[in-house]
Parts: structure tokens; sequence; C-alpha cells
């Protein structure tokens, strides 16, 4: 069955909206855990805009001796900067399960395309080897039209991770299924040299189902943004009922 891990990313930018301690990422992370997901998901950037190294060794403390797994997704050409590490250097640290490495930078507000890898393959393979090292399965943020899936095996890599951007915005336009398709196919291309499948970004409840449907035997989706979004909307009542028993309590 496929994995469900969940980024906690959205958690750490509001709190540091305010510039506090809440809402607490790892208490976040803990209900997730206890509602069932196989794990829970953070992208580390070097400008600190949302996870923190100090998020990251907390979260790999809390999920010390349970099943579900850590990912640590991030760019692994990023240099150390201020009190970040570099994604490396963290995942010496914190020993994730799993680390995706992910072409991003700075300037993009959400990680968009995947790994060319007839221009990064061969700086990605040592640090590949390095991850694999500390016991880290490796995974490779990748288009689905990319033509180097195959070359993913070639570099010690152990998954691919489908950047499902394209897709999802083509199931919100009502016409998603060239893009679908292309999934599928970066699906069995993997699979045939050896590959495992993940997949991820702006996959939702609407179309989650019609993605796994068609892209088979998808180990694991990565799903923070909208299931963050979505429990907002989904958790609102309840914790407005709690209020207002509270002020009821106190009024009585």
């Amino acid at each position: 069955m496929t994995v469900l891990s969940v980024n906690v990313n959205k958690i750490a930018v509001l709190r540091n909206s305010r510039g506090d301690d809440l809402p607490s990422v790892d208490e976040a992370a803990r209900v997730c855990l206890e509602a069932g997901c196989g794990g829970i998901t953070v992208h580390p950037r070097p400008d600190l805009r949302h996870i923190r190294p100090d998020d990251v060794r907390s979260l790999a403390r809390l999920l010390q001796g349970r099943q579900a797994e850590f990912n640590i997704e991030g760019n692994p050409f990023a240099p150390a900067r201020g009190a970040y590490p570099g994604l490396l250097a963290l995942c010496a640290e914190a020993r994730p399960a799993q680390a995706t490495l992910v072409p991003d930078g700075d300037g993009q507000i959400t990680s968009d395309h995947g790994f060319d890898l007839r221009r990064d393959g061969e700086r990605l393979a040592p640090l590949v080897r390095e991850l694999k090292a500390m016991g880290c399965r490796v995974g490779l943020f990748m288009d689905a039209d990319s033509p180097d899936i195959e070359r993913v095996a070639d570099i010690g890599a152990d998954r691919i991770e489908i950047y499902t951007g394209p897709y999802a915005h083509a199931f919100a336009a009502g016409d998603h299924a060239q893009a679908l398709d292309a999934c599928a196919k970066a699906a069995e291309r993997a699979r045939a040299v050896g590959l495992g499948v993940n997949a991820g970004h702006d996959l939702n409840q609407a179309n989650l189902g019609p993605f796994l449907r068609q892209v088979r035997a998808v180990a694991e989706v990565s799903i923070g943004h909208a299931l963050i979004g979505e429990a907002i909307y989904a958790g609102l009542a309840a914790t407005v009922a709690a209020y207002l028993a509270v002020i009821r309590s106190v009024n009585d």
C-alpha cells in the first residue's frame, strides 16, 4: 500500500510568521503519526523560511523507535549558511530513512522542476553514495517527461519522486489525461530499471485517487500544502466548539 508521508513545512511557516514556538511542528507531526500516516517529510532550506535545523533534530528524536519513516528533502548542492549546516550534514545528524534530493533555490517559492541529470549527474553520484553510506534511501525529484529517468539508477539512487505539479494543475483545469499518462509512463520507466517510485507536489484529496489508480505501485506520496490547508477547514469547527465550551465553563 502507498505510504502517506505528511510534509509539516507549513506548520513551521505559520509558527515563524509569529516568531514564537506555536504552532508546534513536533505536535503536528505527533498528531499525524497518531492518525496513522506512515512518515513525516520536511524540506529545510538555507534561508530558514520554514523548517529549521533544530526542527529536523527534534523530529528525528520524535520518530526514533517508530515504524513511520523520516524523509528529509533538499538541495544537496546548497552550501552551509548561518544555522543551516547543509543537507548532507543534517542527514548525518538525523539519519532519516530517506533523503529526497531536489534542485531548488532560494528564489523559488516552492520546488517547481526536477533534476537535469545530463548536467548534474556527475555531481550527484558521490553525494548519493555518501547518503547511502549513512543508511539513507535516496530519491531524486524528477519531471515526469524527463529523458533522464533511467540515469537515476546509473548514479546509484533508489527511487524517483515524480514532480506532480503539472498533473495537479491540469487536473484543476479539467484536462489532466496527458499529464497523468506522462506520470504513469515515468513510473513504468523507473520500475523497468529497478527504481522505486514516490510522488509529490500539489496532490490533494481530489486528485490523489485518480493519480494512484493510473500510476501503479507508488511507494510513497509526500503531501503537505494541500493537506495542511484542508485540515484548517476540517478542524476549525471542532476548535471553535472547544473554545466556546471553555467560555461556558467559566461563566456557568
